[in-house]
């Protein structure tokens, strides 16, 4: 049921050009009410002729009282083509007329509501093929969806408008029959059927699948051959380790190649540093300009653990940059993240522009740079190579330093010292300019995955500037997130949460606890881990197919309770929850949780179908069933000397805990299954354990490496 097309579908769709769009009706006043919302998106829209309302049990009930169809349009701050649709046809009076005339219309900030947003997005998904931002649907009083899709120019909206309106005026029953079927394409799309197979992981069923998927390998820009590219950083941590675990040379090299083109192209920000959210070229050379948290903190991980494994400058170049940028823009030192960047920013005209902050012409870097001009246009390909639009570059790599040194006649080290007092006065030009418009609200899970990159980034520079990050927003996460029953919020902002939270909420924040035990030694994050797990037993967990709803048993009742379980831009909230359970599992010897992440892979198998990359999370939870999985165990008064040390080294499918005198809360640890019984006085051991069957303790931390790499 993925084309739910219907004649009147088609007639509404390709015939309704022309139509007048003053409606005859008596008009209704209402007022606009986003101004008394804190999102920065509904903010944006307040000042809209339209009567937008938020979606809350009051809009909802006004639309079945008053029997109006409903406008849901959905986006979020950092969105282009919403600005853009803002400004054709929200902005405009005779659009909102029609709207304010006949229609109950809702604005829907898709980071603050991912689950109306997946609805409904499911939807014309069903009706269209495809989704994307700005995402506008019309549904019935009840909620249930009949019609939408992305964006609209503005005759199309209005024309679509006038004759949705016509139709349910005219003949309403052929709309709720097609409500009815939707609904049922919604619920069916939904649907995880129990897999009654015998439960057996193999390492050649992920064989098979990373075969099929290398076909769509793009070998000369990284990613896959097609365009727009998105970064995608679960697949390229799953491919790192599967090629690492399998010894796959030429695997490992196209992931390289990956992150070092996105690290080279336009999409990474080679002024102030940081990832753009996706690129619109094959090469990684125009972005889509917004900046997202989620994107960066991921990003710093991936590039974390890549350079653990090569050393390679440029992956740690890359994340200081993105780490400097994140604390820049994105940073309250109060221990939080804020959510985005907008991709549109006013030029030098003062009319916005997408990408204007970002972007070069030739004549103001030669007035900028001077004499650097030409080595810093070549290195940055100031020229065809690095060409957009109107005059203006956006920079990019090629070459390496070495390779432009040679050409310039200088050594390295001469180059890059140039290339920086370069971007030094690229910089502080920027600071003339007005930056982007930033979406100051703070998200739980977004807030729990950059946080997590914090921890990655600590573990493979050593930096402990970074360790004391992560704690502080874990810290903030704690206090200022978590609700009196023990669930968090979904959202903080003007020192306030409105939102319960949802399952991508729980699974980050709890995979943000245990990497923060593994890094600390610290007990309490462990079991806050295991109360949180609970937690979603108790309110989001279906006993039919062993996985987890993303909406909690308290919130209201969509048109269908999701089930999220196919890994995107940011990996499945149940593909998250399942890793959580198995490393649990193992800490506290809990076969419920151990089983049921067994179950919840075991029941999603068969929708993977050789589509590693929408289910590449799955894949690495495979290999810590298939291949060889240890335990790290390390006690006594130098256990977190010794623990840094291991951990500068990547050493996937591997579980660290330990004991340390010198740790807060490290009496506790005694309670750990794993810790019982293997801390002996004045001694640091490390014992390396598989299924909890353990090698003898070694003191040595050379001779644990060569036994973890054997």
């Amino acid at each position: 049921m993925r084309y739910l097309t219907t004649p009147f579908l088609f007639i509404l769709l390709f015939s309704c050009k022309g139509q007048n769009s003053d409606s005859k009706k008596t008009t209704h006043q209402f007022t606009n009410e986003l101004s008394k919302e804190t999102s920065p998106y509904l903010l944006q829209h307040a000042h809209n002729p339209v009567n937008w309302k938020p979606w809350n049990s009051n809009t909802l009930l006004e639309a079945k009282t008053s029997n109006k169809l409903i406008i849901i349009s959905i986006g979020y701050s950092a969105c282009h083509w919403c600005h853009v649709m803002e400004e054709e046809s929200f902005e405009d009076t005779a659009v909102a007329k029609v709207m304010n005339d006949n229609f109950i219309s809702i604005k829907v900030d898709r980071e603050e509501r991912p689950d109306v947003d997946q609805v409904y997005m499911s939807a014309v998904q069903l009706l269209t093929g495809r989704g994307g931002w700005p995402l506008n649907v019309i549904a019935l009083p009840d909620g249930r969806p009949i019609w939408g899709g992305t964006y609209f120019r503005k005759n199309q909206w209005i024309d679509a408008l006038t004759q949705l309106q016509k139709q349910f005026e005219t003949d309403p029953e052929k709309l709720n029959t097609y409500a009815d079927n939707l609904e049922k394409g919604i619920i069916t799309s939904e649907l995880i059927a129990v897999n009654h197979d015998k439960t057996e992981f193999k390492t050649e069923y992920v064989s098979t699948v990373v075969n099929h998927w290398k076909k769509s390998f793009d070998h000369k820009y990284g990613a896959t051959k097609r365009a727009p590219k998105f970064m995608l950083p679960s697949n390229y941590s799953f491919l790192l380790k599967y090629a690492h675990l399998q010894n796959d040379s030429e695997l490992l090299k196209y992931v390289n190649l990956t992150l070092t083109k996105m690290a080279f192209g336009g999409v990474f920000d080679h002024v102030d540093g940081g990832f753009s959210r996706y690129s619109t070229d094959i090469r990684w050379h125009i972005p889509h300009f917004e900046k997202m948290l989620y994107d960066n903190g991921q990003l710093v991980s991936l590039y974390a653990d890549a350079y653990k494994l090569t050393k390679n400058e440029l992956y740690k170049t890359t994340i200081e940059k993105t780490l400097q940028f994140v604390e820049q823009e994105l940073y309250n030192d109060k221990g939080y993240f804020y959510s985005s960047l907008d991709a549109d920013s006013y030029n030098s005209i003062g009319e916005k522009e997408e990408g204007a902050y970002y972007v070069w012409t030739k004549d103001e870097l030669k007035e900028i740079l001077k004499n650097d001009y030409k080595i810093f246009a070549d290195f940055y390909n100031v020229n065809e190579y690095g060409y957009w639009e109107n005059g203006h570059y956006v920079l990019t790599r090629k070459d390496s330093y070495k390779k432009i040194a040679t050409k310039f006649k200088t050594s390295t080290e001469a180059l890059k010292k140039t290339l920086n007092d370069c971007v030094s006065k690229l910089q502080n030009t920027r600071t003339k300019k007005t930056k982007p418009a930033l979406d100051d609200k703070t998200l739980t899970s977004w807030n729990a995955l950059m946080a997590t990159g914090y921890l990655v980034a600590y573990e493979a520079l050593g930096e402990r500037k970074h360790l004391n990050t992560a704690i502080k927003n874990a810290n903030f996460i704690t206090n200022n997130l978590f609700k009196k029953d023990g669930g968090l919020y979904h959202n903080f902002k003007n020192g306030k949460s409105t939102i319960n939270g949802y399952l991508e909420d729980y699974a980050t924040t709890i995979q943000l606890f245990i990497k923060l035990h593994e890094n600390t030694l610290d007990p309490s994050w462990l079991y806050s881990a295991k109360k949180l797990s609970d937690y979603c037993f108790t309110h989001f967990y279906n006993q039919e197919n062993n996985l987890f709803y993303f909406t909690s048993d308290q919130d209201p009742k969509l048109v269908v309770r999701n089930i999220e379980y196919q890994d995107n831009v940011i990996p499945a909230s149940n593909s998250i929850m399942a890793k959580n359970l198995f490393l649990l599992g193992i800490h506290f010897n809990n076969k419920l949780y151990s089983e049921t992440s067994k179950k919840m892979l075991h029941n999603i198998t068969p929708q993977i179908n050789n589509y590693g990359a929408g289910f590449s999370n799955w894949l690495d939870l495979y290999l810590m069933n298939t291949e060889r999985f240890q335990e790290i165990v390390i006690t006594g008064d130098t256990a977190m000397s010794k623990t840094k040390t291991l951990k500068k080294h990547y050493l996937p499918n591997m579980l660290f805990t330990g004991s340390d005198s010198s740790v807060k809360n490290s009496d506790s640890s005694s309670n750990l299954p794993l810790l019982q019984n293997r801390t002996v006085p004045k001694k640091t051991y490390i014992y390396i354990c598989e299924n909890s069957a353990c090698l003898l303790p070694l003191e040595n931390i050379d001779q644990a490496l060569t036994l973890i790499k054997k």
